[in-house]
């Protein structure tokens, strides 16, 4: 009996370290999120261990963790339904106070505060652009606590979270570049964009991520030099004097040294990272991230359709198509990181969050750009996988009994639970399902991770939605929450929208801003911070809250349509970017032993199965009829 002395023991004092780490970040002993108004979720998850692989698998739902649970205990599984009769729940019950009080917090805001909010953007911006040009240009990034610069660390190259970023190649100032005619201000982006042109050049010695330089730096010379160079879109007539092409010059220049990362593999998925003179390192690894390797096509597409030159949208999409061709032949899924030389998984967590999330967004984005079927195609039985096997909760957003939805890590070829926690880079995929015309989906995920910033004012890396705990605890001034905040105002005009971004405006203000800029926030809690101010602060950051606020911004008045870059950089919907200057480089080939699940390069679509569909808009839905109000 000693045994079992010693196990409730151990069961008990578990319990007991768990009430004192709730109480130590200030979550207290609540199993529900306990927010401030407006938003308050009842996720009743209780902490458990998971059923032995037998269990897993006789069991389909779509509550969050219900077979997580011993079945001998019902009672405690966090998802059963209440009764039979229960009342059906509109998403109004997502918020803690009735009607009434909803009305009257969130039904309006007044055009007085939106410009209040509008400056407050606008000069957020600045106090970060300007102390970068005074003390950190031409350096890569500003350190806003001591007000100096920051370059790659040569003195140790293994230190990939400085270096796979910073290439010597003064990145905040080019990732900048576009806000700067966001927020209006012409003579500034010329001025940086002949700063850029005397001063950057890519012949550098900088072991740089591919990824990286593609969205931060490729990307931003592009959407400069079209909206440089065509009157149409969206800032009209902005051209600089004697401007010859040179930021797409760069553009290519810098294209062309990453093209190496796509030479000698076997797959024909890149090497995460080149060295900028001496192409990819002796000592590189073969493995990578999907997301790195699979979301290049928008830029290197654009780059394509503006050069003429097939190689990158080849290259780009060759590695999209070897990708999507590993993924599960039972649930359909990918998981995050791939070895180049072999196509074998080395990690099998499917998600939405590091690794994976912008080559969801770019299979999108680039049907939306290049009006490839395939490329929506690919995202249709994308979107599809994600809803059967990483989609937990309640089949409605809005309505029907368990809890709200949410998308958890699985093991790409089971679709079996992984771990307990989302980190914040998901927060984009609201925005996702907008851009896809699932609005109510998107107002459901969005309020779970507004429900995290309003218990900790920013969004920890990782969240542990078992244990409703920070699992990691920083916070680098990220975009993806305020991007999706945007978009679905834009989708809605709803005015709770304008309140979120007005409470994550004030946040960051509070929280985050020092001497020379804004800070990352090393522990979301105690708000200590990390020197650093990293480039998607101003390029993404600072420009989705200004056009939150600005309903008379050129691009809302536009005729041209446009999207933004997994970077927040502008680019047109252009027809001559769905035109072709050459024939396709994808030859038909004899199938090679591939799952029956996967879609073959040369297979014939029936008429009626394909997916060449205009993309739904954004403007069809509004939120007043999903949260009770009309």
């Amino acid at each position: 009996m000693q045994w079992r002395s010693i196990v409730v023991g151990l069961l008990v004092l578990r319990v007991l370290l768990n009430c004192a780490v709730w109480l130590v970040v200030g979550l207290g002993p609540s199993w529900g999120f306990d927010l401030i108004n407006p938003i308050k979720f009842t996720f009743n998850l209780h902490k458990s261990e998971l059923l032995q692989d037998g269990d897993r698998a006789t069991v389909k739902t779509n509550a969050w963790l219900q077979h997580m649970y011993d079945n001998r205990n019902p009672q405690a599984k966090t998802c059963a339904k209440i009764s039979g009769n229960s009342p059906k729940k509109s998403y109004l019950s997502f918020f803690q106070e009735g009607r009434d009080e909803y009305d009257r917090k969130y039904s309006s805001f007044p055009d007085a505060l939106k410009v209040k909010m509008k400056g407050m953007a606008r000069d957020m911006f600045y106090f970060g652009y300007d102390n970068y040009m005074k003390f950190a240009f031409p350096e890569d990034e500003l350190n806003p606590i001591a007000c100096e610069g920051r370059g790659p660390d040569v003195l140790n190259p293994s230190n990939i979270n400085i270096n796979d970023v910073l290439g010597n190649y003064s990145l905040t100032l080019i990732d900048a570049l576009d806000t700067l005619l966001v927020l209006g201000n012409v003579t500034e982006f010329h001025r940086a964009v002949k700063l850029v042109i005397d001063t950057v050049s890519f012949d550098k010695d900088s072991t740089v991520q591919v990824f990286e330089a593609n969205i931060r730096i490729l990307g931003s010379l592009i959407s400069a030099h079209i909206l440089l160079t065509d009157p149409r879109h969206p800032f009209g007539d902005i051209a600089l004097k004697d401007y010859d092409n040179e930021l797409l010059h760069l553009a290519h220049d810098l294209a062309v040294r990453l093209l190496p990362a796509f030479e000698n593999t076997s797959t024909g998925i890149p090497y995460p990272r080149v060295n900028l003179k001496r192409g990819v390192p002796p000592d590189s690894i073969n493995e990578t991230c999907t997301a790195g390797a699979g979301s290049l096509l928008v830029e290197f597409g654009i780059l394509s359709r503006l050069t003429g030159d097939s190689t990158f949208e080849w290259v780009a999409r060759r590695a999209v198509k070897a990708l999507w061709n590993l993924r599960s032949n039972e649930t359909g899924l990918l998981g995050n990181v791939v070895n180049i030389q072999t196509g074998q998984w080395v990690g099998k967590q499917s998600g939405l969050g590091a690794g994976m999330d912008s080559f969801y967004e770019y299979l999108l984005k680039s049907y939306i750009l290049f009006g490839e079927k395939e490329d929506y195609r690919m995202f249709s039985a994308a979107y599809e996988s994600i809803q059967s096997h990483l989609r937990r909760g309640r089949a409605a957003c809005n309505e029907g009994d368990g809890d709200p939805p949410l998308y958890v890590n699985v093991n790409m070829f089971n679709g079996q639970i992984m771990n307990t926690w989302i980190d914040s880079l998901q927060a984009f995929f609201p925005g996702l399902q907008v851009l896809n015309g699932d609005v109510e989906n998107a107002i459901c995920l969005h309020a779970f991770y507004y429900a995290i910033w309003k218990r900790f004012g920013a969004l920890p890396e990782r969240y542990n939605w078992q244990l409703q705990a920070p699992d990691i605890l920083f916070y680098p001034l990220r975009p993806e929450l305020v991007e999706s905040t945007y978009l679905l105002y834009q989708a809605t005009k709803n005015p709770f929208y304008l309140h979120v971004g007005m409470d994550i405006l004030e946040s960051l203000e509070k929280n985050t801003k020092v001497r020379c800029g804004y800070a990352t926030l090393h522990h979301v809690v105690d708000k200590s911070k990390e020197d650093r101010m990293e480039s998607f602060f101003l390029s993404e950051t600072c420009k989705y809250l200004y056009l939150l606020f600005d309903e008379d911004n050129p691009l809302h008045m536009s005729e041209s349509k446009y999207i933004f870059t997994t970077e927040g950089h502008v680019m047109p919907i252009d027809q001559r970017f769905r035109e072709k200057n050459w024939e396709d480089q994808f030859p038909c080939e004899e199938p090679n032993n591939e799952p029956p699940a996967n879609i073959s390069n040369c297979e014939r679509i029936p008429e009626e199965r394909r997916y060449g569909l205009p993309l739904k808009s954004i403007y069809m839905r509004q939120i007043d009829h999903m949260v009770g109000l009309s």
